[in-house]
């Protein structure tokens, strides 16, 4: 069900009725107008939940958030040229940004990203200048994709594209081009159709030993191959991860950058998600293996059991390549289904569900490995994960099934008059 949505004039209005009104301290005020509009079953993710300035005044003029505050100064300073001081004001925007959603929200309500671009297009000759108002950029764009628009696409892609660029902003370039393709397929659409992939790779292949850029740009390289913008019936995930493998030699790019990253487990956790989502045919999954991914997955997982968003990551790129037949013999054959016993036992939540997943991959379309799988106590191992973590249920019946074991199936609905049984 759709929630209630209210803009934050009327919340802030709600807070100065109970100070001036009610007599409310102004912390009283402001739980007391949360609860009022949460009872009403209001959606307030996108408002800013502080007591405004002044409130308690009779002067609605006054009143003004620190974010719309330090985005009233910064205009003032673009508009009279103050440069010391539109940088000042680009720091403070910038924090207020970072706080939270709701303050980006705000801003962008209020015609922050105009003004933004505007003196990211003005200091494009002064590299510490526009990193600062790039960086303002990056925290205004998060969770808003909608902002961008073709003035900035093509600033950024102009930027990635010049030689010149330094680590520090092709860093910032990147992240904003992930926050601005993050559930808007159209934005990815036409970044692809601007060289955004080959531009990506190359920052990959060329500064393999910067391990903050190389996670960051495999992260918008997998964030192209994402389907989750429910605006558009369906998207061009396969066709975008096809492209990174075939046009631009994605799988050796991500295995190269993960060798040269053996010590960094933050890197290779965002390099084993980003693999996971390149593994979309049968003969991309074979080519990881080929590419030594398979060896490099086991390898991480035998040394880092403990790490528990790597192990999670690197199952899951399991998962995927053991889509293919050829594939489960390789994993099989080189202590895979061990350790993935061990993971189950060892961690809980999607850890778990990852580690389900592939025990199913591993024996559908064949029983060859069910003995293997059942002799290392995964039927009980397995249904634990059902009854402790809610989210496995579906993972760990599936498994079950195709292993042979016995598992309860509820048929929800038989087509009857009634709703689903719970």
């Amino acid at each position: 069900m759709t929630c209630k949505q209210i803009t934050q004039e009327t919340f802030d209005a709600a807070v100065r009725e109970n100070i001036i009104d009610f007599e409310m301290e102004p912390e009283e005020a402001l739980r007391e107008a949360i609860e009022q509009f949460v009872s009403q079953g209001v959606d307030l993710h996108n408002i800013v939940k502080t007591v405004v300035r002044n409130s308690y005044e009779n002067d609605e003029e006054r009143q003004s958030h620190l974010v719309l505050e330090a985005l009233e100064t910064l205009q003032k300073s673009t508009e009279s040229s103050l440069v010391d001081q539109m940088a000042d004001s680009l720091a403070t925007f910038t924090e207020q940004c970072k706080l939270d959603f709701a303050n980006r929200y705000l801003a962008a309500q209020k015609g922050a990203y105009p003004v933004i671009l505007s003196i990211c297009n003005l200091w494009q000759g002064d590299k510490k200048k526009l990193l600062c108002a790039l960086t303002a950029l990056s925290a205004l764009t998060e969770g808003q994709p909608d902002l961008l628009d073709s003035e900035g696409k093509e600033l950024l892609i102009s930027l990635l594209q010049d030689k010149r660029e330094e680590l520090a902003q092709t860093l910032v370039v990147v992240r904003i081009l992930r926050h601005c393709c993050v559930k808007h397929e159209q934005n990815r659409q036409d970044l692809v159709k601007d060289g955004i992939l080959s531009l990506l790779t190359k920052v990959i292949k060329q500064n393999l030993e910067e391990t903050e850029l190389v996670k960051e740009a495999c992260a918008a390289l997998r964030v192209m191959t994402f389907d989750d913008d429910v605006r558009v019936p369906f998207g061009h995930a396969h066709e975008h991860a096809r492209m990174i493998v075939l046009e631009h030699n994605g799988l050796k790019v991500i295995t190269d950058a993960a060798k040269a990253h053996l010590e960094n487990l933050g890197v290779l956790s965002e390099l084993c998600a980003t693999l996971s989502r390149l593994a979309v045919r049968n003969e991309y999954c074979q080519d990881i293996v080929d590419l030594g991914g398979l060896n490099l997955m086991l390898n991480l997982l035998a040394g880092s059991l403990d790490n528990q968003e790597l192990v999670k990551q690197v199952l899951n790129a399991l998962r995927a390549i053991a889509g293919n037949d050829d594939v489960k013999d390789a994993i099989s054959a080189s202590g895979g289904i061990q350790l993935t016993i061990l993971a189950l036992n060892r961690h809980v939540g999607s850890s778990q569900k990852q580690a389900c997943m592939v025990l199913r991959n591993l024996v559908s379309r064949t029983r060859d490995f069910s003995s293997a799988i059942l002799d290392l106590g995964g039927e009980t191992l397995i249904s634990q994960a059902m009854v402790t973590h809610r989210d496995c249920e579906d993972a760990a019946k599936a498994a079950l099934r195709d292993l042979g074991c016995k598992v309860e199936l509820r048929e929800l609905w038989t087509g009857k008059k009634g709703g689903l049984s719970h």
